[in-house]
């Protein structure tokens, strides 16, 4: 077994870890690694049949994308930490703070301590819907969660939060010149506010994939796979960057110090690479998604902060840990899972699982009967490349400034 292979040379002593009859060899993680768990899907394992492949990753925090009460229970006394989700559609029901508390108390506290939940993020990439109905609720409906959870003696344990799309950012090239879309700066700032006065984080998605896929021949693959290469060098902090992951953190750092929020800590809700895609997917292969992940891992597991905050732990939650069959769009969006639903690896990251896990009992994504005030639908979560993949590029860099550095250093 090649643990080498997966980055985590570096992580310290091996445990041993039992998966299905199967020993694995693994390492103690010195930094912990978060991982999304997506469900749209009608193929995976019960959530139970999931908590060892979580394990297997080294993974101590999932995200979800709703508060699915089959899974919340699958992992009661397991210690991994959750983030559950609210949905997009929710938000002007939240705002209502009798209908937020009913909300905590069927999703959140029916389910403590056994599942430790520690966030809640309420809505995914509002902002960059531009849709002024959904911005306007996002924030009431944020302080509604959050007075939920005083009222239930919560607040203490769980933070709320929302996650953003980095297209938020109007200049992120060079990182240091990085600013928030004039647009929202209005609108962020009393989010910030809030973010502050409660000690919650700030969350990003971000993908430098969608760079790659965009100009395959100028954007440099070493350096959005986190592989050797001369960097780039930022004129405006004389900080120099060899991975393109690291300079999106720092812009949004940057951009947070520019509207007085220097101390807020920032982390990244969603980042990854798909295993397989369309013709014009360019970069989308098990061995560039390998790379991207493991060597993420890597970082991760070495404590290896950015450039601009270099002794400051990542917070990333991988995406995802199971590729999902019903998701619309192209073949990539279906593709970004760490393991197949039948839990064997899609790539190999230097660990194996015997075939059946889960002993061949797949769970559905179907709805779950739910407790009063839990939401019966959900849509899931964003389309990673939809309409939207929309600025994600947009919001990366501006390309021609980037290329021009970054010939000068080749």
């Amino acid at each position: 077994m090649e643990l080498r292979r997966f980055g985590f040379k570096q992580c310290g002593s091996l445990v041993l870890l039992q998966i299905s009859g199967l020993l694995l060899l693994l390492p103690v993680m010195v930094s912990s690694v978060g991982v999304n768990y997506g469900q749209i899907a009608n193929n995976l394992p019960a959530p139970e049949n999931v908590i060892p492949l979580v394990k297997s990753i080294g993974a101590t925090k999932v995200k979800l994308y709703d508060a699915s009460p089959k899974v919340l229970r699958a992992f009661a006394n397991t210690s991994v930490e959750f983030i559950v989700g609210l949905g997009n559609e929710y938000l002007s029901k939240m705002k209502n703070p009798a209908c937020a508390e009913e909300w905590v108390k069927n999703n959140v506290q029916a389910y403590f301590p056994g599942t430790k939940i520690t966030s809640i993020f309420v809505g995914n990439e509002v902002l960059t819907f531009n849709d002024t109905s959904l911005t306007a609720n996002l924030l009431p409906a944020m302080q509604s969660v959050h007075t939920a959870l005083v009222n239930l003696g919560l607040d203490k344990q769980v933070a709320v939060t929302t996650a953003h799309s980095l297209a938020i950012l109007e200049t992120s090239y060079p990182p240091s010149a990085g600013v928030f879309r004039r647009d929202l700066v209005d609108c962020l700032v009393p989010i910030l506010d809030f973010h502050v006065k409660i000690g919650s984080p700030f969350l990003i998605n971000a993908y430098p994939y969608f760079a790659y896929k965009a100009n395959p021949k100028q954007v440099s693959l070493d350096f959005v796979l986190f592989q050797p290469n001369q960097g780039v060098l930022d004129p405006g902090s004389n900080l120099r960057y060899d991975n393109m992951l690291f300079a999106q953190i720092d812009a949004v750092y940057y951009a947070l110090a520019a509207v007085g929020y220097k101390k807020l800590p920032v982390h990244i809700s969603e980042t990854g690479w798909p295993s397989k895609g369309d013709d014009d997917e360019a970069g989308a292969t098990p061995e560039n998604a390998k790379k991207y992940n493991g060597n993420l891992l890597k970082f991760i597991c070495q404590k290896k902060g950015t450039p601009l905050r270099p002794n400051s732990d990542l917070n990333i939650y991988v995406f995802a840990l199971f590729n999902e069959n019903m998701k619309p769009g192209p073949t990539s969006e279906r593709n970004y899972g760490l393991f197949k639903p039948d839990g064997t690896p899609v790539y190999q990251l230097g660990f194996t699982i015997n075939d059946g896990v889960g002993n061949g009992t797949h769970g559905t994504s179907s709805a779950q009967p739910s407790p009063p005030g839990t939401p019966t639908t959900s849509t899931g979560y964003l389309a990673i490349s939809s309409a939207t993949e929309r600025s994600h590029w947009v919001g990366f860099f501006s390309m021609s400034l980037f290329l021009m550095v970054f010939k000068l250093l080749l």
